[in-house]
C-alpha cells in the first residue's frame, strides 16, 4: 500500500511536470528580477527609439542610452556603461511640455556622437535635438538645436540606412496629422542639419489621425505600418504596412507593388472592402472593431511582424495579437486578453492598452502588460509569448509577479547585441499623458528595467576635507577653501534668493557660475568666454494649474527655491550637477581655485562638503537624496 501511494505520488509530480512545461501554460520559472533605473519617468510608444545600446567594434564603447519624460517637464536621458559599470543621468531639457508624448528618442551617428530627438506633442512645427560633443558619450551634450517642419509635430523616429550613409531619414505625425517623412544631412561638427528632401506626407487616410510605427532593415527600406486613424473615434480601424524604398522614394507594398511616389502622388487609404481588393498586401487586419499597433518589426528573413491589438465596440476589452508576413498573406495569432484601458482614470484613454514590445533580435517573442490577480489585487504584470515557426502560440512566460503597482508599457532594448539590459518598463500609478489642473499627477511612474545596474563603489567619508550642516545664514561672500591637489568636487544643498532672478551663486578664482536674470539658465563664465547651460533653473509645474490642452503655451517656468548643486574638477573638465542630474561640462585645462565663495543669489546654506577627489555618479545620487 505504501509503494502503491509511492507511485501514485510519482505520477502526479510526473503529470505536473507535463503540465507546467505544456506549450501554453504559464511558467513562473522565467522571473524577472526588476530595478528602478529612475524614479520619475514615463514614455508614449510612437516616438523611438526611446532607448537603444551601441557597442563599436573598436570594443571603446559598450552603451545602453534610455530616454522618458517625467511630470515637470523635464526630459532626462539615462547611460550605463558597460565598461566601467558607471550610470549617468543627464537634464537633456528642462521647463518642457509635461506631456509623456515628447520623451526623447537615438540616433547614432556614423562618427558615434548620439544624436537625441524631441519635440512637444502637436502644437509647434519644429523638432529640437542634441547631439554629444564625444562619441558615445550623452553627459556633455551641445547646445540645443530646432527643426523647422512647418507644420506641428510629434513622434520623431530617425534612421540611417546603409545605402546612404550621409544622410539620416526622419519619420513623425507630421503633415496633416499624416505620417511624414523628410531627408536631412547628418549633423556637422557644430551638430547643425538641413532638409535635403521633404517634408512630404506619405500616406492619406479617410480618418483624421492615422498612427504609424516605423522599422527598417538596416539598409534602403523602411517599413511603416499604421492605422485609418485613432482608435477612439475610428470604427472600423484597419491596420495596413507599406516600405518606402529609399533610392526611388516610391511607397511599396510588402511584396514589393509600388503604390505611390512619396513627395509627388499622395496615397489614399481607407477602411473599406474595395480599398483591401486593389491592396490586398497593404492590408494587415481588416477587423470591424479598433485596430491599434504597438510595434512593427523585421525578422531574419526580412519579413515584417506586427504587436497589434484590436479593441471591442465599447473599449472594454483589449485583445492583443501577434501578426507576421508569411510570404503570402498575413497571419494573425491571437495571444491573450488585456483587460481594458490600464490606467487610474475612467473617464478618458479607453482604448490605452497596456502594452507590448518585440524583441528585435528574437521576432517571435512578444513581451505584453496584462492584468494578473495576485498578492495586491488585479495589476498589470509582463508576461512572454514565444510563438514556433508556424506562428502559432508555444509558449507563455510569466516575468513579473504579485507587484504591488502596474508594470505597463514595456520596451526591447534594440541593437543590445549580448548586453544583458534587454527590457525596460513603466512603474506605478498613471492618470493621464499631460499634466494639467484636471490631473496634476500625470504620469507618475518610475522606469524599471531587467539588469541590476552595477554602482559605483560610494563612500561619501572619502576624501571629505570640510561639512558644515544646518542652515547657514548670511553666506554672501563666505569663503570655503579647496583641497589639494587640484581635483575636487563641492556638493550644496542652498535655498535661493526668491527676489533675484539671477545672480552669483559661487565663484572659484577667476570662474564664476551664476543664473542669468533674463532666461533664468545657469552659466558658467571664465574669463571673457561663456558656457550657458541647455536648462532653466525651474520646472513645468505651472502646467498643473492650467487646463488640459496641447495649446502651444508655453507658461512661464516654477522658479526653483532650493537647488542641490553639484560641482565636480576631475582630468581638465568641470561638470555640474544641478539636483543630481548632469547639467553642465565644461573643458578647463589646468584650471586652478584655492577657494571658493558663496554669491547673492544663495539665501541660506544647508549643507556643504567638499571632497579632494572627483565624486562619482552614485555618491551625487546619494547626496541629492535618491
Amino acid at each position: 500500500m505504501k509503494m502503491t501511494k509511492n507511485i501514485l505520488g510519482l505520477f502526479v509530480c510526473i503529470l505536473g511536470l507535463i503540465s507546467c512545461t505544456g506549450t501554453k501554460d504559464k511558467d513562473e520559472s522565467q522571473l524577472t528580477a526588476r530595478y528602478e533605473l529612475a524614479k520619475e519617468g514615463a514614455w508614449c510608444w510612437f516616438a523611438d527609439p526611446r532607448a537603444i545600446h551601441y557597442e563599436n567594434r573598436k570594443g571603446t564603447i559598450n552603451k545602453t542610452y534610455i530616454g522618458y519624460i517625467d511630470t515637470h517637464g523635464n526630459i532626462k536621458a539615462s547611460q550605463y556603461d558597460f565598461k566601467t559599470g558607471e550610470t549617468q543621468e543627464v537634464m537633456v531639457r528642462s521647463w518642457f511640455q509635461p506631456d509623456d508624448h515628447d520623451n526623447p528618442t537615438f540616433l547614432v551617428l556614423p562618427d558615434e556622437r548620439v544624436m537625441i530627438l524631441y519635440s512637444r506633442h502637436t502644437d509647434e512645427p519644429c523638432f529640437y535635438y542634441r547631439v554629444s560633443e564625444k562619441p558615445g558619450d550623452i553627459k556633455d551634450l551641445g547646445p540645443e538645436f530646432k527643426i523647422p517642419t512647418q507644420r506641428n509635430t510629434t513622434y520623431p523616429s530617425p534612421f540611417i540606412l546603409s545605402d546612404d550613409p550621409d544622410h539620416f531619414y526622419l519619420c513623425w505625425r507630421g503633415i496633416s496629422w499624416h505620417p511624414t517623412i523628410a531627408k536631412l544631412s547628418l549633423p556637422d561638427e557644430e551638430g547643425k542639419v538641413e532638409m535635403v528632401w521633404g517634408p512630404n506626407q506619405i500616406v492619406q487616410s479617410t480618418a483624421s489621425r492615422p498612427y504609424a510605427k516605423y522599422a527598417s532593415n538596416g539598409k534602403d527600406k523602411i517599413y511603416m505600418a499604421y492605422t485609418t486613424g485613432h482608435p477612439d473615434p475610428t470604427m472600423p480601424n484597419y491596420l495596413y504596412l507599406n516600405y518606402i524604398d529609399i533610392h526611388s522614394m516610391e511607397l511599396k507594398d510588402v511584396t514589393g507593388e509600388v503604390i505611390s511616389k512619396v513627395g509627388e502622388e499622395l496615397h489614399h487609404v481607407a477602411a473599406t472592402q474595395e480599398y483591401k481588393q486593389h491592396h490586398a498586401n497593404a492590408v494587415v487586419d481588416d477587423t470591424g472593431l479598433r485596430d491599434w499597433l504597438w510595434q512593427v518589426a523585421i525578422d531574419r528573413n526580412e519579413k515584417p511582424v506586427i504587436a497589434m491589438v484590436r479593441i471591442n465596440e465599447d473599449k472594454s476589452s483589449h485583445d492583443y495579437y501577434y501578426a507576421r508576413w508569411t510570404g503570402s498573406g498575413w497571419q494573425k495569432t491571437f495571444l491573450t486578453n488585456a483587460g481594458g484601458h490600464f490606467h487610474q482614470s475612467a473617464d478618458i484613454e479607453k482604448c490605452y492598452s497596456a502594452g507590448m514590445a518585440v524583441d528585435d533580435q528574437n521576432t517571435n517573442e512578444v513581451y505584453c502588460s496584462v492584468p494578473v490577480s495576485g498578492k495586491y489585487g488585479t495589476v498589470y504584470e509582463l508576461v512572454k509569448y514565444t510563438m514556433d515557426e508556424q506562428g502559432e502560440l508555444s509558449r507563455t512566460d510569466t516575468l513579473t509577479k504579485d507587484s504591488e503597482l502596474n508594470n505597463v508599457r514595456p520596451y526591447i532594448v534594440p541593437n543590445r547585441k549580448k548586453s544583458p539590459l534587454k527590457l525596460t518598463w513603466m512603474y506605478g500609478n498613471y492618470y493621464d499623458w499631460i499634466v494639467s489642473k484636471e490631473r496634476p499627477m500625470g504620469f507618475s511612474t518610475a522606469i524599471y528595467t531587467d539588469y541590476k545596474l552595477k554602482r559605483e563603489v560610494a563612500d561619501l567619508d572619502a576624501g571629505l576635507t570640510h561639512e558644515e550642516a544646518n542652515p547657514v545664514k548670511g553666506i554672501k561672500n563666505r569663503r570655503f577653501y579647496l583641497p589639494e591637489p587640484n581635483e575636487f568636487s563641492i556638493f550644496l544643498d542652498l535655498e535661493l534668493d526668491t527676489v533675484a532672478s539671477g545672480g552669483v551663486l559661487l565663484s572659484l578664482a577667476n570662474l564664476t557660475y551664476g543664473v542669468d536674470a533674463e532666461t533664468l539658465k545657469p552659466y558658467i563664465q571664465l574669463g571673457d568666454q561663456t558656457y550657458k547651460s541647455n536648462n532653466v533653473l525651474g520646472n513645468s509645474d505651472r502646467w498643473q494649474e492650467e487646463p488640459r490642452s496641447t495649446n502651444g503655451a508655453w507658461y512661464a517656468p516654477v522658479k526653483y527655491t532650493s537647488v542641490l548643486l553639484t560641482v565636480v574638477y576631475h582630468n581638465g573638465e568641470l561638470t555640474t550637477y544641478v539636483n543630481g542630474l548632469v547639467d553642465q561640462v565644461v573643458s578647463l585645462k589646468d584650471f586652478k581655485s584655492p577657494e571658493f565663495e558663496l554669491g547673492a543669489l544663495a539665501r541660506e546654506m544647508t549643507l556643504c562638503k567638499i571632497y579632494n577627489r572627483p565624486l562619482n555618479y552614485t555618491e551625487i545620487s546619494l547626496l541629492a537624496g535618491e
